[in-house]
């Protein structure tokens, strides 16, 4: 198909822009031509510094992005070095002298070309020109102002690390280097979007992730062709298998402890430089009721607390549905005295079961919605005291029966005890669902919404992977951590629908065991207690 004029210009503009293709204008030889270029190009932006110097009989000039470097670095570590007095010889390489003996950062390099000049220069590195050489110097000198490492907002636990992610793709790759200390947890830089060119990161240990899901997630962000990338949402939206479903299929979080456990598994972790939330994927199902606290206690609470989950999980989704279908077409399931408890309270009502849900679902989302975007102070005051006067007044106006109250509340109290809010947010928007399906047809129109989400699950993939496993495809090596989670010595191998290459996990005899006593001890422990 050809394409028209205007997306040829577009292509042209995109590549134009793209400074991680190695072609591009050479570097003048004459700095000040080099300069007046920048001065150009950036619309003399006043956060672009320009200082000249001297270094001997020689020009130079040092550039930077003021607010992305560290300016004491630049300071102690390219400025002093230049201050000094030098007695330069006439036969001197004044390009490597400057290189080996005056820019003393971390990292220094070589560009020649324009295109990688703004893409250090914009990255927060400084670069440096010297007057008659085709080439410039660019030294390791990003900083400025970020976000500190904080606890998690999100997603909370009462043990474990209480560190998490911050918009620094440096501090996030850094914050999982810590936990996995070894030489085969490796990391693939790109950038993605023609104008942002924004800094994404691959991380995944080799040998134990799969190789075939690696090279997959490597060509779906390769196949992006976007002029921005804000947040690792967009990447989410750009690589995801599927975009017409309720239920995600990757997997974001802000705690570096739960993305270090998930590559552990096999999994890859996605980084967006900008983003405090990593997205981990193959992503299934189960994973969405595991939560970090689930592996700090002992395997019984564990287990406990996570069935309890799955329970909130299944009263958020079909709750007020089941309420529907009972009081409007099965009402001698109902103890007889309940359901003359319920229809007392309904008499007055002038609304069917659905309107009634419907109209307090509506309200309570929007009550929690406006909680959320007014300011923190205000805003738990206008959900708490919103919520009760309206709830209250509606009861009193008869347009809401009392027993619906509790429905919602309890629908709403479960729905918050899911620990990934994607989730959550899957089963709100599935509960309207239901409930319509609910008031036509009963409990048998439950069973058929059920039915078909539960086949539209088992048809979802994540990279290749089904979304259902380890329960569907059934399997029965699997099972150690889906509903019930067994104690960490149980855990054998590691998933094999998700890792391919190193699937041992733990070693032989990690079972726990009182120390056996000797014959000697034996004896002791006989005459020192008489019969």
């Amino acid at each position: 198909m050809r394409k028209s004029k205007k997306q040829n210009e577009n292509d042209n503009v995109r590549q134009n822009l793209d400074p991680s293709k190695p072609e591009g204008l050479a570097i003048s030889k004459q700095y000040q031509e080099n300069l007046d270029r920048i001065k150009s190009e950036t619309g003399n932006s006043i956060d672009i510094v320009i200082r000249q110097m001297k270094i001997g009989q020689y020009d130079g000039a040092l550039v930077f992005v003021d607010g992305l470097v560290d300016g004491k670095g630049i300071n102690d570590y390219i400025l002093e070095s230049f201050m000094e007095p030098k007695a330069l010889m006439d036969d001197i390489d004044l390009f490597q002298f400057v290189m080996d003996k005056i820019v003393a950062v971390g990292s220094v390099h070589t560009i020649t070309n324009w295109n990688q000049v703004y893409e250090f220069l914009l990255s927060g590195c400084s670069v440096i020109f010297l007057d008659g050489s085709q080439k410039a110097i660019v030294g390791e000198t990003r900083g400025g102002e970020v976000r500190p490492v904080l606890e998690p907002s999100s997603q909370l636990s009462i043990r474990g690390p209480k560190d998490s992610f911050n918009e620094t793709i440096r501090t996030n790759t850094a914050l999982i280097r810590r936990r996995i200390k070894s030489p085969n947890l490796w990391v693939e830089s790109m950038k993605i979007g023609t104008v942002t060119q924004t800094d994404v990161a691959i991380m995944y240990v080799k040998g134990i992730a799969n190789d075939k899901i690696i090279d997959e997630v490597r060509q779906r962000l390769q196949r992006i062709n976007i002029d921005s990338i804000i947040d690792s949402g967009y990447i989410e939206q750009l690589i995801e298998d599927q975009t017409f479903t309720f239920f995600p299929t990757t997997y974001h979080t802000e705690r570096p402890d739960v993305v270090s456990a998930q590559l552990v598994e096999g999994r890859i972790a996605v980084i967006v430089d900008g983003s405090p939330f990593v997205l981990t994927v193959p992503a299934l199902f189960v994973q969405f009721f595991q939560a970090p606290d689930d592996y700090y206690y002992r395997f019984d609470l564990s287990t406990s607390i996570r069935i309890l989950r799955i329970l909130a999980f299944l009263i958020a989704l079909i709750g007020p549905s089941l309420y529907i279908a009972a009081t409007t077409f099965h009402q001698e399931m109902i103890p007889t005295t309940l359901a003359i408890a319920i229809a007392a309270q309904r008499e007055n009502v002038p609304f069917p079961a659905f309107v009634e849900a419907l109209i307090m679902e509506v309200t309570f989302e929007i009550l929690r919605e406006a909680g959320l975007r007014l300011p923190r102070a205000v805003g738990q005051a206008v959900s708490i005291v919103g919520a009760l006067v309206i709830g209250q007044a509606a009861v009193q106006a008869n347009i809401i029966s009392p027993i619906m109250v509790i429905v919602v509340s309890i629908t709403a109290i479960a729905n918050f005890s899911t620990p990934v809010f994607a989730m959550a947010i899957s089963a709100r928007l599935l509960r309207f669902v239901l409930m319509a399906m609910a008031t036509f047809i009963g409990f048998y129109g439950i069973m058929i919404g059920i039915m078909f989400m539960v086949i539209h699950l088992c048809s979802l993939r994540s990279f290749g992977v089904p979304y259902m496993a380890p329960l569907a495809p059934f399997n029965p090596e699997n099972q150690q951590d889906v509903f019930i989670r067994f104690p960490l010595w149980a855990f054998k191998d590691r998933p094999k629908f998700i890792s391919k290459g190193n699937t041992v996990r733990t070693g032989s005899n990690q079972k726990p065991s009182p120390p056996e006593q000797s014959n000697d001890q034996h004896d002791q422990n006989s005459e020192g207690n008489p019969t």
